[in-house]
């Protein structure tokens, strides 16, 4: 590794560390690409995400299906309104269910492996993240956190930062070999929510799925 990818890689894991340890709160926007695991279908979806640290997130998918995941500090609430279903799992249980949780949780170093992921432009992804990366993909710093715990629901997750460190993208290697490229807009980060935001009460009638 060169003197310059050498910087670049300890800048790029001080800018997520540096993340997870200023930004306590945060709210974006974000477009999100699924592509299979022999990448000839892909699936897109729009969402909100919202955290505070420790621990509390709601990642609302608004289409085409509309999902809601709300972790709350002790459990997360996965509800499909399509089905009207609510799955609770122990926030403990849950740390590779959502990239929400990996930006909102407050044990990085304890969970996770990290190390930078050099980008040239022209390469064909994030270190083969994904198939089919965004035209910003080589502009941005990566990090790959790695689960240290290999029973989780990913494989990997890359963290994108822009030159200023401001958060720009998640791709996720799902533990199917799933990827999944989540593009961030409109970040804003000191947000003030309401007690109430990381609540989450399942919709009269709905059926409450209890899993360990």
């Amino acid at each position: 590794m060169s003197v310059v990818n050498v910087a670049h890689a300890a800048d790029a894991v001080a800018m997520l560390r540096n993340f997870v340890k200023d930004v306590q709160t945060a709210r974006a926007n974000f477009t999100q690409v699924v592509t299979s695991p022999d990448g000839k279908k892909t699936r897109k979806s729009t969402g909100t995400l919202e955290f505070q640290r420790p621990d509390k997130f709601r990642f609302a998918y608004a289409g085409p299906t509309e999902q809601l995941i709300v972790g709350d500090g002790k459990k997360v609430w996965l509800y499909d309104t399509d089905l009207n279903q609510v799955t609770v799992r122990p926030m403990s249980a849950t740390i590779g269910a959502s990239p929400a949780a990996l930006l909102a949780g407050g044990s990085l170093d304890k969970d996770f492996t990290l190390k930078a992921v050099a980008v040239t432009a022209g390469s064909s992804s994030a270190a083969t993240a994904t198939s089919t990366p965004s035209q910003a993909t080589s502009s941005l710093e990566w990090v790959e956190a790695l689960p240290r715990h290999k029973d989780g629901q990913f494989q990997s997750v890359r963290v994108g930062f822009t030159k200023n460190g401001q958060l720009a993208a998640l791709e996720i290697l799902d533990s199917f070999g799933q990827r999944s490229r989540l593009d961030f807009a409109q970040f804003e980060s000191k947000v003030v929510f309401p007690t109430t935001r990381f609540q989450f009460i399942p919709p009269a009638g709905a059926d409450v799925l209890n899993q360990p």
